[in-house]
């Protein structure tokens, strides 16, 4: 389907729908699919996955399917402060300042740590390959498809014009690391207890098995706040979210035209809009007709669509053009991101360590929306603040992959290959002396801090 049309739209919103339900039921009902703790989104994903253009190809997706994460997130970070209640300043930022620490480490590592063994380890052995092969794995496993087309495109002005078809295939084992990977840690770490809102495969409450709630134990989703003969309550807090995602979109693209060839994150952006939008309504008194359960719900389906339409479009046919480096720096890259989650998230979180590292493994390794998947199986009411954390810190973190995105490419390129992995490896290894000078490093795991708050 190459023309794109509203009708276009309609079809791969049905088509992702149909696998949605799917999903559900086969969580419902599938023993050995339940002790998985896969996501009805997932499952949805794997099927579209095998059903869709890089399968059998029998699912009528448009050619536009990739495209859709970039506007979900968006709506997921929009929909994180509308609605929300005030909180603590001080807790705020004590817990923002244990997540901007392990998120910066995790760009600084990866990003730092994959160009370094690609110039060490890599270059050593393929001696034709460019000197800025190994960023192939930051751009790919931390930054996604869409940092992957950036740094692709920035070495492709430099004559590297495989860069793009690298990254992007990088992008792509990189989701699937994060969830395998991911599954593979969700579950022996619960044997081992270390999570905090589901114990084990075996004791869990049967909701949480099957996905289905008893009658005894359903929740509402929201209250209603405005009466329906004016607006529907939900039409309401659907037209904010749009709002704000509008509002954002326009930002970004004015930020773009004023700061040519830097690409601006449309989360953040859309989560800075989103709280100054709250401070607005509340100043003049009018968040109390903003339900914060019903955002939260618009959010939690954004997620949904968000990881089943991620994984559907993964291109399983990238060529790769250079298949031994690429696996070397791929296991490297797998091997790099475990130990930055089991030696420095235990370290640097506090409380609920095991649910904010294994968001970090999904995003160090494929996406946020990976992340926050795998973070939604140990954390399904997302109670231990991780997202809000995350979107906060990443605002602080958003000049740092700028200067790496953009300053990377020219630095290889121009003979200069050593100064932005050493520049990167110093900056971390700095945060964690920082961390241990100041009492702010110490092992989770040793202390037991693992009390569990299932209901």
């Amino acid at each position: 389907m190459n023309d794109f049309s509203i009708w276009s739209l309609m079809g791969d919103v049905s088509v992702i729908s149909g696998l949605l339900l799917l999903g559900t039921i086969l969580r419902a009902k599938i023993k050995w699919i339940q002790s998985l703790f896969l996501p009805a989104s997932m499952i949805a994903g794997f099927i579209g996955l095998a059903l869709g253009p890089s399968g059998v190809d029998i699912l009528p997706f448009s050619d536009q399917l990739s495209s859709y994460p970039g506007l979900l997130i968006a709506v997921i970070f929009a929909s994180i402060p509308i609605g929300a209640a005030k909180v603590n300043l001080k807790e705020i930022i004590h817990r923002v300042r244990e997540m901007w620490s392990y998120s910066m480490l995790l760009t600084l590592l990866m990003w730092g740590g994959g160009a370094f063994f690609g110039l060490v380890v890599i270059g050593q052995v393929f001696t034709d390959l460019p000197s800025g092969f190994g960023l192939i794995l930051g751009a790919g496993f931390l930054g996604g498809h869409g940092t992957a087309a950036a740094i692709g495109e920035g070495f492709s002005q430099y004559g590297w014009e495989e860069a793009m078809t690298l990254g992007m295939t990088s992008a792509t084992v990189g989701i699937l690391v994060a969830v395998l990977g991911g599954l593979f840690l969700v579950k022996k770490n619960t044997e081992k207890g270390h999570t905090q809102f589901i114990s084990s495969f075996k004791d869990l409450p049967n909701e949480l098995r099957s996905g289905l709630m008893h009658t005894d134990k359903r929740v509402a989703m929201g209250k209603e706040t405005v009466s329906p003969s004016s607006i529907d309550p939900l039409v309401l807090h659907l037209s904010i979210i749009s709002f704000v995602v509008g509002v954002s979109y326009w930002v970004t693209g004015a930020l773009e035209a004023l700061l040519p060839g830097i690409s601006v994150p449309l989360l953040s952006i859309a989560f800075v809009v989103a709280l100054v939008f709250q401070v607005l309504v509340r100043k003049v008194k009018a968040d109390e007709y903003i339900d914060q359960r019903v955002m939260e719900r618009i959010g939690g389906s954004a997620t949904d669509y968000l990881v089943a339409i991620g994984i559907a479009s993964i291109n399983l046919t990238v060529v790769m053009d250079y298949a031994v480096p690429l696996t070397l720096l791929f296991v490297f890259g797998t091997i790099w991101a475990y130990l930055i989650f089991r030696f420095i998230g235990p370290n640097i979180f506090k409380d609920f360590w095991f649910e904010k590292s294994l968001f970090g493994w999904g995003w160090s390794t494929g996406t946020v929306a990976m992340g926050l998947a795998l973070l939604r199986i140990v954390d399904p009411e997302l109670k231990s603040k991780t997202m809000d954390d995350y979107a906060l810190a990443y605002i602080g973190m958003v000049p740092v992959e700028i200067v790496i995105i953009t300053f990377s490419p020219i630095l290889f390129s121009t003979g200069l290959p050593w100064v932005m992995p050493i520049v990167l490896l110093i900056a971390g290894a700095a945060i964690i002396a920082v961390h241990k000078r100041f009492g702010l490093w110490g092992n989770s795991l040793n202390e037991n801090h693992a009390k569990r708050n299932i209901s």
